[in-house]
């Protein structure tokens, strides 16, 4: 162990109060490209109570995303993509499930955040918060899909989430969400989830600053600057 880079925690900088300013940043995607897509509505249902709770919020529209590798980086969507996810300090992930799995659509977009870039993290820190809808019974296999995917993209994935299932019986005509138990655990979800958004950002690099990476670092500094190594 290189004590030098394990210093006592800072708790100053944990429960200092934030000076940001500005409202929490918040990022919607969904997972189906349907006419009546119900992870949308569920997504737009979200988003108004984020914003009742004083959040500033953005919806990725997932139409025009190519898969994955088929295109470079510099495809306007992917770059509309990475740029939202960059501004936010919260996300709210919602699939359908479909086979028993999130939908491929979701993942995509995931799978165009990637883990660093260049000495940038995108959702290193983020907070997230994850629901689902199903055609069927109740269901929580594609939140637990999600979860596990936010745990490797480093988000702080908060404990509540929302399944709604046979999502068809729980939307109105205009596309509101009725009133029901479900509607309220939507509810709780946004609560925390701006909560959590709140309490964490301004200190989430610290949170997750490891010690095995400072030791990486470290060591490469040390490379860099060796005059022997030149």
């Amino acid at each position: 162990m290189s004590a030098d880079l394990l210093p006592e925690i800072d708790e100053a900088r944990l429960f200092a109060a934030s000076e940001m300013d500005h409202p929490p940043r918040i990022l919607l995607l969904y997972g189906s490209l349907r006419e009546r897509s119900y992870s949308r509505l569920l997504s737009e249902e979200a988003a108004r109570l984020l914003t009742r709770f004083g959040a500033d919020v953005k919806i990725f529209d997932p139409s025009g995303l190519p898969l994955p590798d088929d295109e470079g980086p510099e495809h306007p969507k992917v770059q509309e993509l990475r740029d939202l996810c960059a501004w936010s300090e919260g996300q709210v992930w919602c699939s359908p499930e479909r086979h028993g799995a999130m939908t491929g659509i979701l993942k995509a977009q995931i799978d165009w955040i990637p883990l660093s870039l260049g000495a940038v993290r995108p959702t290193q820190g983020k907070v997230l918060a994850l629901m689902q809808v199903s055609g069927g019974s109740q269901s929580f296999n594609a939140l637990n899909q999600m979860r596990v995917l936010g745990r490797w993209m480093r988000m702080v994935t908060i404990p509540n989430q929302s399944s709604v299932p046979k999502a068809f019986l729980e939307f109105e005509e205009d596309g509101r969400m009725k009133p029901s138990a479900l509607y309220d655990r939507v509810v709780d979800v946004m609560e925390e989830l701006v909560k959590f958004t709140l309490l964490l950002r301004g200190r989430s690099d610290y949170l997750v600053d490891r010690y095995s990476e400072r030791k990486e670092s470290a060591k490469e500094l040390s490379e860099r600057v060796n005059q022997r190594a030149i």
